[in-house]
């Protein structure tokens, strides 16, 4: 048995080790995670696998400043069958959004905008009462194309946003035009608001987003196979969504092609070692390697309920950027393809699974990783308490 979870945590021998920034626990026990607990994590996920639903999955796990587990599993391509690495990219889709989020706050922070600030500053045609707080905050009447026949639901369909080949203004500038659905502060609704903040960092400092978030935080944070799209050799290891035979197709766009339109709200590829790092620096308090992103208010700001009772979701709430859990202030947040991750403050715990999946699949997939990981951490703390 222990040769098996020494096996476990290493990882699956097809995994490429990546040279993490944080050290590998001797085993997840070292860091108060359950081995066994964590072997039954792994187990279920190689069952849904066997199905196809994920082709493959790489998982991370990180405890008191050390790696408690980390595992390529399954295939990156079944269609051509090569196994999952992890070092594979994933498309993040809305976990784009808490980077992008990061960085507006980072410019707060240096005085080049306030939260209080209405969009419509930066750029015209918004509704005057629409501010920075409301869009990263999902307050701000904005929604996301959806299905109907409603004259609202029409304006959406036909605006032709979220086009990868429309670049950041014109986004922008279409939005604007469209209808709210709700007044600016008065309901939480999900939609393209971290997309508009997108092009307020592109306006305000004079270059393309993903330039922005390069200098800010790709670079200096060491998240290197990050960004709107990836050269070819970094690519050809990414994971690719597989199509069950009786299920819907998950989505998909190309990694290697430079977009038009880099997506504020969806549309970073990254690794899990890279999201890893930029995990790392919010639950040290906004720094990371003796370089400062977030002073430590301003993260127990943006990870503080905004929302009150707007989410409509017991037990949580939500913050800039971020969902809020109300019972232990965890906060993080999954992308459209069943990539998810969380931070636990109190636990000094970071959990990240990537997967790529349709939508169906993804949140009872996510629901058992949670359950699964913090059960392993439960373990080792009522035993704790019995000592």
């Amino acid at each position: 048995m222990k040769s098996f979870l020494l096996a476990l945590f290493l990882g699956t021998a097809t995994a490429a080790l990546a040279d993490l920034p944080i050290p590998r626990a001797a085993s997840p026990d070292e860091v108060g995670m359950s081995s066994a607990k964590l072997a039954e994590m792994e187990a279920a996920t190689r069952e849904h696998i066997k199905t196809g639903v994920p082709a493959g999955a790489v998982i991370l796990i990180a405890r008191k400043g050390k790696v408690a587990y980390f595992s390529a599993l399954g295939e990156r391509d079944r269609a051509e069958h090569k196994p999952m690495r992890t070092d594979s990219p994933f498309r993040i889709y809305s976990m784009t959004k808490p980077i992008v989020s990061v960085a507006i706050l980072m410019l707060a922070e240096e005085g080049k905008l306030s939260l209080k600030d209405p969009v419509s500053r930066y750029i015209a045609g918004f509704d005057p009462a629409m501010t920075i707080e409301h869009l990263l905050t999902h307050t701000s009447g904005l929604t996301y194309p959806a299905p109907g026949d409603t004259p609202f639901a029409k304006a959406w369909n036909s605006a032709g946003i979220l086009n990868r080949d429309v670049e950041n203004s014109e986004q922008a500038a279409r939005i604007a035009k469209l209808p709210l659905k709700f007044s600016p502060g008065t309901r939480w609704e999900y939609g393209v608001s971290i997309d508009v903040l997108g092009r307020v960092l592109e306006v305000i400092e004079k270059q393309p987003l993903g330039n922005v978030l390069e200098q800010r935080l790709f670079r200096p944070l060491g998240m290197e196979d990050t960004g709107f799209f990836l050269v070819p050799g970094v690519a050809a290891r990414a994971a690719q969504p597989w199509k069950r035979p009786d299920g819907p197709v998950p989505p998909s766009f190309a990694i290697a092609q430079r977009p038009a339109f880099e997506s504020g709200g969806h549309g970073l590829v990254s690794t899990t070692e890279d999201y890893l790092r930029f995990c790392l620096m919010l639950l040290n308090g906004g720094e990371w390697k003796g370089k400062r992103y977030l002073t430590r208010k301003t993260v127990d700001l943006m990870t503080a309920n905004h929302v009150g009772e707007m989410l409509n979701r017991p037990g949580f709430g939500f913050g800039y950027g971020f969902e809020v859990r109300a019972a232990d202030g965890a906060y993080g947040w999954g992308g459209y393809a069943g990539t998810y991750f969380w931070i636990d403050p109190k636990e000094e715990l970071i959990a990240i699974y990537m997967v790529q999946v349709a939508d169906v699949d993804r949140t009872p997939l996510r629901k058992q990783f949670r359950e699964q990981v913090e059960a392993a951490m439960s373990v080792r703390d009522e035993r704790a308490t019995i000592r």
